[in-house]
């Protein structure tokens, strides 16, 4: 005599509250140092030292006002907008065409090539350094915006290509064949058959970068200067004042510093998703 065998359900709903509250908790503590800079800087300064901190306060936009009117902040944000989106559009240029080619002519070594391509990023920055520093100062591009713009063009190009490469190998080759059966050029095949099939691609790889290059500050430091100091090197150089750290003014730089990165995460946390998959997975989104 068969007997039957009870199965017991998982628990969808407990499952469901445990993957809820870890997600919020890993959230909220990745979250936290963020709140805590935008709170001080909100803080009227005579209360940003209190101890035990003052949760409930009255916020206050003084602190960014006064930011703001430092001297030298709306250079610092000038600078890193120029070099960051004229650097980040030229490698998404540079790569699409390189990504194209990899991935409908594939050339002998292609494997080698992307490995190669990418492994320039697993060496540490700082060994860059000083052959970088020796080279701008021959080519008398040291503190300059071409310099800078050349310098992260090229640093953000490899991983562009690998990503853009992932892409363009999920567009079917019908398009290519369709195009040159039609008497299209090679060029318009390229921008305006495949690249719009990409741009979710083009997207992540444009996020992935400018984040890149926004937040870099060994390079921006050491082969920059006076004139094209970006908001790393600004909130490093002027962080002290009178010879003591104000609190309320490095928060309120911070605060100003991380904006513009939160913005372009917001409105394009989608592409960054699919971005990551190294467009393994086809879709629009």
């Amino acid at each position: 005599m068969s007997r039957s065998l009870n199965f017991k359900p998982s628990n969808d709903r407990a499952t469901k509250i445990t993957l809820t509250f870890a997600c919020w908790t890993t959230a909220i503590l990745f979250f936290l140092p963020i709140a805590w800079i935008i709170a001080t800087a909100l803080k009227p300064k005579n209360t940003v030292l209190d101890i035990p901190p003052k949760v409930l306060f009255v916020p206050t936009l003084q602190n960014l006002i006064d930011a703001l009117s430092f001297s030298n902040t709306l250079s610092y944000f000038i600078n890193s907008i120029i070099y960051s989106s004229i650097a980040v559009l030229l490698a998404i240029l540079v790569s699409f065409l390189a990504a194209y080619s990899f991935s409908r002519f594939k050339p002998a070594g292609t494997d080698f090539l992307m490995f190669l391509l990418l492994s320039t990023r697993f060496v540490p920055a700082a060994a860059f350094v000083i052959p970088f520093f020796q080279l701008f100062n021959i080519l008398k591009l040291k503190d300059s915006f071409l310099g800078l713009i050349i310098f992260y063009t090229m640093f953000s190009i490899p991983f562009s290509v690998w990503i853009l490469k992932g892409f363009i190998d999920g567009v079917s080759t019908k398009f290519d064949e369709t195009g040159l059966v039609y008497g299209a050029k090679r060029p318009h095949i390229m921008f305006k058959l495949v690249l719009p099939q990409v741009r979710s691609g083009l997207v992540a790889a444009f996020v992935f970068n400018i984040i890149f290059v926004w937040n870099e500050f060994l390079f921006n430091f050491q082969l920059g200067g006076l004139k094209t100091y970006g908001i790393p090197v600004g909130l490093f150089t002027s962080i002290t004042k009178g010879g003591q750290v104000d609190w309320s003014f490095v928060a309120s730089i911070g605060t100003l510093y991380v904006l513009p990165l939160a913005l372009v995460i917001y409105f394009f946390q989608r592409y960054l998703l699919v971005g990551l998959t190294f467009g393994t997975v086809r879709g629009e989104v």
